[in-house]
Parts: structure tokens; C-alpha cells; sequence
């Protein structure tokens, strides 16, 4: 299979995991604090990728684990200011404004790194915004809750453009690592402020290891290596294919509704997406020009 296609692959399954991780994780967060949940998601993620590759910090550089806490610290900040705003305002708010990191990563790589721009990435992140809001815009009042998930969408572009930027392919296991620990640091000092909460009972367990695995461990190893080669607004687009997925495993597992307006929005993402895979072999554009 031409590598192309593995990464793009690598990136999908990303966005598959996390959409159908809000199946999983929906139940278990009726009964269990966000933050505990995440917190001890992040904290077993950590403990498998150690006991797996016990010597993986061997030989770092300092400037690569200080690139490595950075990416942490913008990841767990979505997270939190995400789970801040969302005790202020709704689901679909939450959902619609989160998803604008497809706009804020390209936007934050091209102003503030003056990296390319090119008319074929705006049009995809046109399209996919578009299917964003048909999808998820319910009606927007501004206020302190939208506002803070408004940070987490900036801080998740972040995050995306700083991968594109330092993953050079070579430490991988030991970027995504750094990422989850850092993170998991920074949820169980939330979880404890508020108080930690055991998990309960089996099914949230379940929810916290299939999670920990699949959404955390499994998919951010695989975003990364993917922005070793992908430019942020590539993996923007991708990334946002979550939505879709998400709405897909919603329709299978929980009998969610679907609309003409929901099947359009998904169908721009996908329509996003398959912009930028075209672009991007037809111009070569792997591993982008940074000039």
C-alpha cells in the first residue's frame, strides 16, 4: 500500500476512534466527574506505553521534550477549558464551537508561522467548516461558557499546527508519551481540586480502557505520526471527519436522528477531506513545503 494512503488511513482511524469514543464515553460520564474520568483515561494510557517501551526516553533531547511538554500542555488545555464551558452551555454549542479548530490551525500556520496557504486547503477548510455549522449550529449566544470552549478550539489548533511543526518522525512513541503524561498530570491536579472520584462500576472501567487504549494511546500515536508528513491544515480536515464518524456510530448504536441538514454537513466534510487528499498527491505535497 503507497504510504500516502497509510497516512491518510492512520488519520481517518483517528477521527473513526474519536467519534465513536462518545458512544462509549457517554454513560460513563452520568455517572463518574469529567475530569476523574479523563484524569485516570490519561493515566493508564501512560502506564501501557511505559510498560511497553519501558526505555523510550533514552537519549531525548532536551529541546525535543520541551517541544513535547509544550504539545502537552495545549492538549490537556483543550480538554479542560472544553470540559469548563461545556458546565456553561450546551452540547451543541460546545460541539460546533470546538470544531473550529479546523479553522483556527490553518489560520494560526499561516499568520503567525507565514506558512502556505494554498487555495485548494482553503476551499477544503470552507467546505468542512460549512458542514461543521450544518451539522452542529444550533444558535449561539455568547457568554462565559462559549467563550472558554472557544479557548479549547484555539488551543486544539494549536496543538494541531505545533504537531505539523515538531514531529520529525523519528520519536514518535516518545512525543505521544510526553503529550499523555503531561496531560495526565495537569486532569488529575483538576480531578483532585474537585474531588477525585473512583470510577463506580464495571462499565465505566470498560469506558476508561477501551478509551485509554483506542482514543488515547492508539489514536494519538497515530496523529502523530501522520503530522510528521501532513501539513496542519491537512490534518485539520482529516481530524474533523470525527464529526461524521461521530454521527455515524450515534445513528447505529443509539438510534440518533438524521436530518437533510445533518447528511449535508457530513457530506462537505467528506467533500473537505477529499480536497485535500487530491491536492495533496497531485501537487506532491507530503511533508509540505515550509518556506
Amino acid at each position: 500500500m503507497p504510504a500516502n494512503l497509510l497516512i491518510y488511513g492512520g488519520l481517518l482511524a483517528t477521527a473513526a476512534i474519536w467519534g465513536g469514543s462518545f458512544v462509549v464515553m457517554k454513560d460513563a460520564f452520568e455517572k463518574q466527574d469529567v475530569y476523574s474520568f479523563l484524569a485516570t483515561r490519561f493515566l493508564i494510557a501512560a502506564l501501557i506505553m511505559i510498560a511497553l517501551k519501558p526505555g523510550v526516553f533514552k537519549g531525548l533531547s532536551k529541546i525535543f521534550v520541551i517541544r513535547s511538554v509544550i504539545a502537552g500542555c495545549f492538549l490537556a488545555g483543550g480538554y479542560t477549558f472544553q470540559t469548563l464551558g461545556l458546565t456553561l452551555t450546551t452540547v451543541s454549542n460546545t460541539g460546533f464551537i470546538t470544531g473550529l479548530y479546523l479553522v483556527f490551525a490553518p489560520l494560526i500556520s499561516w499568520i503567525i508561522l507565514k506558512r502556505k496557504f494554498y487555495k485548494a486547503h482553503g476551499l477544503a477548510v470552507f467546505c468542512a467548516a460549512l458542514g461543521l455549522y450544518l451539522i452542529a449550529y444550533d444558535g449561539i449566544s455568547i457568554g462565559l461558557g462559549e467563550i472558554l470552549v472557544l479557548i479549547s478550539a484555539v488551543l486544539w489548533g494549536g496543538h494541531i499546527v505545533i504537531l505539523s511543526e515538531w514531529s520529525d518522525g523519528k520519536n514518535n512513541y516518545a512525543l505521544t508519551l510526553i503529550q499523555i503524561l503531561i496531560s495526565a498530570f495537569i486532569l488529575i491536579v483538576l480531578s483532585l481540586s474537585n474531588g477525585y472520584q473512583v470510577p463506580p462500576d464495571f462499565s465505566v472501567w470498560n469506558a476508561i480502557l477501551l478509551t485509554a487504549i483506542f482514543a488515547t494511546v492508539l489514536a494519538f500515536f497515530m496523529q502523530t505520526k501522520a503530522q510528521s508528513v501532513l501539513t496542519a491544515t491537512a490534518a485539520a480536515v482529516l481530524l474533523a471527519m470525527e464529526v461524521p464518524f461521530a454521527l455515524m456510530f450515534g445513528l447505529y448504536f443509539n438510534n440518533d436522528p438524521l436530518t437533510v441538514r445533518i447528511a449535508l454537513g457530513g457530506s462537505l466534510i467528506m467533500v473537505g477531506m477529499g480536497l485535500i487528499i487530491w491536492w495533496d498527491n497531485k501537487s506532491k505535497n507530503l511533508r509540505n513545503v515550509r518556506d
